[in-house]
């Protein structure tokens, strides 16, 4: 596997804090990072509602290790914080998802999401204003229309480069439980919002109207057993999504069988085994994210402990399992004391599908090579490394001596998380969301 260097820290906070990581508050952690399908925009968005787009460096010849760097393009709201009166509850601000559209001309698409409401943003780029109107003056005020005495054909001036984000759409009112997955679909047409219960397909043009294509709610809630926690469409197969449940299991599902897709094509489940089976099997069991990969063979799939990689063509085990933080076995009645055991990792493929990502504590994040079987732990931290210096591999050491570079499980810190990664669609850059910091990564650099 090849050794990743850090590039640049790009810290993403509201202008005018102090660069310092204790100083942030809640609405500036991030909540979601996605590069758009070539790579030259990364998105991220936070607690507090924002979105955040970075570009990328054009190359250029004086400085050919430009290239690589990422810097903001554009930053609006989102979403606002909202109050449901009829049922009495606060609508968080949160950004839960951004998935991007292709790009089909000059301006970008992209679609954002807290619980309940998904927004279509048009980004777009303006450096030429018009100039020259018969009814308003240049400041917009209307003119006194007795002292128009000739038409005058308005004329494009150059401006200072401004980018604009718009709302084009704004899917509400379709979901009663939190939303928790977006997936735009291969034919560009439609995509799907997931909630803890049901699954709707929307058509991008109908902003009134979706289509419940998996409901798993029960009759009576008391007989619930299980929720869904993520779900995707297949990169190639507009007719084919999976999803994933709070039971360790994965649906696959076609819809051209019927119109409500309740019934799986494929029903993707590991056997437990009963010697690991504790207290909380249930609760590390969960699924928090799933993905398809690029080539559409396979899914990944994370759980607290571990990273499966599935073949579509056989649904009774995994036909890959990484173990990411397996030392954290024996420390799970302190984790589920304070929460942590709850929380929901992501993962991510690389290009090629030859390598996959996840977070873990303590700042650190998981590189496995499916080819090679050699994995590395990587820290995203400002402390431990300058600009272009190259990350160390870290180790946790669980019992007995302790080496000079490793660090003990008992001194890893479990407020610091990586919950949020992203991998560049074709190159060796990787985007890692710290807090409120966002790293960014990429293969050295002779």
């Amino acid at each position: 596997m090849k050794c990743f260097s850090r590039y640049l820290p790009y810290i993403f906070r509201p202008p005018n804090t102090i660069l310092s990581c204790s100083c942030h508050t809640e609405a500036d952690i991030i909540s979601t990072v996605e590069f758009n399908h070539t790579g030259e925009l990364l998105a991220t968005g936070d607690k507090g509602g924002r979105v955040v787009i970075f570009q990328r460096e054009q190359e250029s010849k004086n400085q050919p290790h430009r290239r690589g760097e990422y810097n903001v393009y554009s930053t609006f709201q989102s979403h606002e914080p909202e109050f449901d009166y009829l049922k009495s509850l606060e609508i968080e601000e949160k950004i839960n998802k951004i998935r991007w559209l292709p790009q089909q001309n000059a301006a970008y698409f992209l679609l954002s999401t807290n619980d309940k409401t998904v927004k279509l943003w048009k980004v777009s780029e303006r450096d030429k204003r018009p100039e020259g109107y018969n009814l308003k003056d240049e400041d917009g005020r209307l003119r006194d229309p007795s002292m128009i005495t000739m038409l005058r054909v308005p004329v494009l001036r150059p401006m200072d480069l401004m980018v604009e984000a718009t709302p084009r759409r704004v899917f509400a009112n379709a979901h009663t439980y939190h939303i928790n997955s977006i997936s735009v679909n291969s034919d560009y047409e439609t995509y799907m919002s997931a909630d803890d219960l049901r699954i709707n397909l929307w058509n991008f043009e109908i902003t009134n109207q979706s289509f419940n294509i998996v409901d798993i709610k029960p009759a009576n809630m008391e007989e619930l057993t299980e929720v869904i926690t993520a779900a995707e469409f297949h990169p190639h197969h507009c007719n084919t999504f999976v999803y994933s449940s709070s039971k360790g299991t994965i649906r696959l599902c076609d819809m051209r069988a019927s119109a409500l897709c309740d019934r799986h094509s494929k029903f993707f489940e590991e056997p437990e085994d009963p010697s690991n089976r504790s207290f909380f099997s249930e609760i590390i069991s969960s699924i928090s994210d799933v993905k398809f990969s690029h080539s559409g063979r396979y899914i990944m799939t994370r759980d607290y402990l571990t990273v499966k990689v599935w073949d579509l063509n056989m649904e009774n085990r995994p036909i890959e399992t990484y173990q990411v933080h397996d030392y954290l076995r024996s420390k799970l009645c302190s984790l589920y004391e304070n929460d942590c055991i709850f929380d929901k990792f992501e993962c991510v493929w690389n290009g090629s599908d030859s390598v996959i990502m996840t977070g873990s504590y303590n700042n650190f994040f998981r590189m496995f090579d499916r080819n090679t079987k050699r994995d590395v732990t990587l820290e995203a931290s400002r402390e431990n490394s300058k600009p272009r210096a190259i990350l160390k591999p870290r180790k946790v050491c669980v019992g007995g001596k302790r080496r000079k570079d490793e660090i003990s499980v008992d001194s890893l810190d479990f407020s610091k998380k990586i919950l949020h990664t992203a991998w560049h669609p074709s190159e060796n850059i990787i985007a890692v969301a710290a807090t409120n910091n966002l790293y960014i990564f990429q293969d050295k650099v002779n």
